[in-house]
């Protein structure tokens, strides 16, 4: 080992130790902080993990496995038609509406399969940022002009962003692979088997997530939504016993387990939801072929990204703390630095926003808090188009998906043209 290497142990060594050696253990926000942290960490374990990551592990392997790299590079791929391609990123990521760290294992699957850069990070940022009820609800809470202004500016910036990272990073190796038509067809499955398979798959993770705000259809939808995520789920069974040979009574069992599960904790409709996942994944992994592979592929996602995740959230509870709770950052000096409409009030909300982990719809009863706490108008947009879309957690995976190089761009271009946005925003509002 050199003298540099040692040096470097040993400054790591005294670092970690003079931090730990002035923790200041027993200050109330310290210690309040710590269980913030530890709250929302629980919090996300209970109400995200299950209901959101799993799926969209699932859905992900599924890419990896069940869609061929032909058909990823002939709609994403660097060399296909940028109508289509942004067309297709934009639309397929505001239909899933998910929160930054439910979109990341559905983007590593279409990036790691040959998407371009360009249409993989319009996909990364419409997942969060374009949803029809959160734009529906900033309206009715914040004001018509924040919610439109909002529903202009997501839907502009997935395709903006994507184009500039084409741009930016067009003399990558990776964004110079071969056109379609330069590659293999590949034999699979028709087409309309696997759209109809991925189909059931994303309406389970729609609705086993759907919100209970909202009037109307998204309330009668909510009222019956472990209704509708059932079908999806007999729905996906019948399609891999019929079309991908997972053996019959597997899914009988599943679907058993899942009764059981309904019946054992009633008015708990997650514990049979997660009986039912573990089955699942059971059924999945004990079968031979594509369905091991796709199991296989689902973990390895699941390895890679939640342990990042959960890291990440562990940070920024810390920091921010939950809704209406302190972190150790206080939450009035956030709100003072966010007043006004100055280009530094948008920056740092931008800022802000893209370290802080808003769950779906959370950040609207957050920044209707902060407006009344004195929050510009100009600031309150900035957040809402860079907060969704970004987390601590979420750049930590980001950096293991695409480089550190890439991340860093993609957070630059949404900081900024989020400051940008808010602050001429601010100015007309």
């Amino acid at each position: 080992m050199t003298w540099r290497s040692e040096a470097r142990y040993l400054g790591t060594a005294l670092a970690v130790f003079v931090a730990f050696y002035f923790l200041p253990v027993g200050s109330p926000r310290f210690d309040g902080a710590v269980t913030e942290a530890l709250a929302l960490t629980r919090w996300y374990a209970r109400e995200h993990v299950l209901l959101c990551l799993v799926p969209a592990f699932f859905i992900a392997g599924g890419i990896s496995v069940f869609v061929s790299q032909s058909a990823v590079m002939k709609y994403l791929g660097a060399g296909a038609s940028r109508w289509v391609a942004y067309g297709v990123a934009s639309v397929s990521g505001s239909v899933l509406a998910v929160c930054s760290c439910t979109v990341l294992p559905l983007f590593a699957g279409i990036y790691m399969m040959g998407a371009g850069i360009g249409p993989a990070t319009a996909f990364l940022y419409s997942g969060p940022a374009i949803s029809a009820l959160a734009i529906i609800l900033t309206a009715r809470v914040l004001g018509v002009e924040i919610g439109v202004a909002r529903a202009v500016g997501a839907v502009t910036f997935s395709i903006v962003i994507g184009l500039l990272m084409q741009y930016i990073f067009r003399r990558d190796a990776r964004e110079n692979a071969p056109a379609p038509t330069e590659m293999p067809e590949e034999e699979t499955r028709p087409l309309l088997r696997t759209a109809l398979t991925f189909a059931a798959m994303v309406a389970i993770l729609i609705f086993a997530n759907w919100s209970g705000g909202g009037t109307g259809f998204f309330s009668a939808v909510f009222g019956i939504k472990w209704w509708l995520t059932s079908l999806a789920g007999v729905g996906l069974g019948a399609a891999l016993v019929a079309w991908y040979g997972l053996t019959w009574w597997k899914a009988l069992v599943v679907a058993a387990v899942g009764i059981v599960g309904a019946l054992a904790a009633p008015g708990h409709p997650v514990t049979a939801f997660t009986a039912a996942t573990l089955a699942f994944g059971w059924a999945v992994a004990s079968e031979k072929g594509e369905l091991s592979d796709w199991f296989a592929a689902s973990w390895g996602f699941a390895k890679q990204i939640l342990p990042l995740l959960l890291m990440g959230v562990l940070v920024a509870g810390f920091l921010l703390g939950r809704p209406g709770h302190e972190g150790f950052v206080p939450s009035a000096r956030v709100a003072a630095l966010v007043g006004g409409n100055s280009l530094g009030a948008n920056l740092f909300a931008a800022v802000a926003g893209a370290f802080m982990y808003f769950a779906t719809l959370t950040e609207i009863p957050i920044i209707e808090g902060l407006i009344g706490s004195g929050m510009g108008r100009g600031p309150a947009l900035t957040l809402l188009l860079a907060g969704p879309a970004l987390s601590l957690p979420s750049m930590l995976v980001l950096r293991t998906i695409m480089g550190t190089r890439r991340t860093a761009v993609f957070i630059a271009l949404v900081v900024v043209l989020s400051t940008l946005t808010g602050f001429i925003f601010g100015i007309l509002a």
